[in-house]
């Protein structure tokens, strides 16, 4: 067979990039770590089905082995996740392929927007840092047509089922997903990141890390919310415990919390009397958000101490570290919730009517040509 005259140095590059030993890769290719070491090194070739092998394992399009040089790849969007006073990892290659293929997405469904007339997100950059915090989260509750005070919803998971509807129905495109395209083995790590933002005034996106915990996902949901009102697109792991490198992040979370648990609805009902946790399981009840989101929020408020709140932080951790978030459940309702509503029912209905080729909706949506037809059959029995 012939030779795939790839570079040596991509294959080691794209190889470290998946983060793949020597060893798991030869698992890989069914070959010795020898053999991997040796195409590396430039001592032995592949052929042109290994070569092809070699890039399916290690996830880079055929091409990239055959660069001059290896790619820089640079983040298309800031980088706003806090950890501390440690360094920021670099972003894991899962990380990547999902920023990148949602981007893809995003090109198309702006053109279509844009092509059917839709107009802009008047909402999109509304405000700046410099915006009372109270004044920009009304805005996001009235944008969103959500009275705290009134929710239906019983719990965490059917409140961030409620506030996605409601982003979408706004004009926001909201995406829950918990691994990359459809491979469900490719998933993310909730300590990488919880979700991201991409301002836009035809196609503002909001991602939200499906493998966190329902009760996290609301407070991410309205943290990247907050992103698109102050026209700031980032990478974020909001976290509640410590305090924030980024003022962007700082007054995304102070926002958040305002619309989730409004200040003049949480101060008459928090029991002085009460430990924090009981009044923090009682709350988080009330505002279908998690028992940590309270305890900040009283924080914030004055309402305990901070010694209080870290001693309850680090309990609330441990407890969340023994639970484990189920996945599963029906595919053709996972699909839309999993690349947001709007933009399947677009592309679904681009496909139905000719103007765009099965196989290019499958691929928008990571389905089988056929896998589309059959979702529209189903949303078109829903409807009826």
């Amino acid at each position: 067979m012939s030779e795939a005259l790839v570079n040596p140095e991509n294959l080691r590059w794209a190889r470290e990039r998946a983060g793949l030993p020597l060893e798991a890769l030869a698992k890989k290719m069914v070959t010795k770590p020898e053999t991997v070491l040796a195409w590396e090194e430039g001592s032995e070739r592949l052929t042109f089905r290994q070569a092809e092998q070699y890039a399916n394992a290690v996830h880079v399009p055929f091409g990239y082995l055959f660069l001059p040089v290896p790619p820089e790849e640079v983040l298309p969007i800031p980088d706003l996740r806090t950890l501390g006073d440690g360094p920021r990892p670099r972003f894991s290659l899962d990380f990547m392929d999902l920023l990148r293929d949602v981007l893809q997405k995003q090109a198309w469904y702006r053109e279509h927007l844009i092509e059917i007339g839709a107009g802009r997100k008047v909402f999109v950059s509304r405000f700046g840092m410099n915006s009372p915090t109270e004044v920009v989260a009304a805005d996001i509750r009235n944008t969103l047509r959500i009275a705290p005070a009134q929710r239906s919803t019983q719990t965490p998971e059917e409140y961030v089922t409620e506030l996605s509807e409601a982003s979408e129905a706004a004009g926001i495109w909201v995406m829950r997903t918990g691994y990359v395209g459809a491979n469900t083995h490719r998933t993310f790590s909730v300590e990488e990141f919880r979700g991201f933002a991409i301002v836009d005034d035809y196609a503002p996106l909001v991602l939200i890390n499906g493998r966190d915990a329902k009760a996290a996902q609301v407070f991410t949901l309205a943290h990247e919310l907050a992103h698109i009102w102050v026209g700031q697109s980032g990478v974020s792991n909001p976290g509640l415990n410590t305090p924030q490198s980024f003022d962007i992040e700082r007054f995304c979370n102070a926002i958040a919390a305002e619309v989730l648990v409004p200040t003049g609805e949480m101060i008459p009902i928090w029991i002085q009397t009460e430990p924090v946790e009981s009044n923090a399981s009682r709350l988080s009840r009330i505002f279908k958000v998690s028992r940590i989101v309270v305890a900040r929020r009283a924080l914030d408020l004055s309402l305990i101490t901070s010694e209080s709140f870290f001693a309850f932080y680090q309990m609330e951790v441990r407890r969340w570290q023994s639970m484990k978030q189920s996945g599963g459940g029906d595919y053709y309702l996972n699909m839309p919730v999993k690349n947001g509503k709007q933009f399947t029912k677009a592309v679904i209905n681009s496909a139905m009517s000719g103007n765009l080729l099965m196989r290019e909706a499958g691929a928008l949506l990571h389905m089988k040509p056929a896998q589309v037809k059959d979702l529209y059959r189903r949303q078109i029995g829903e409807a009826s």
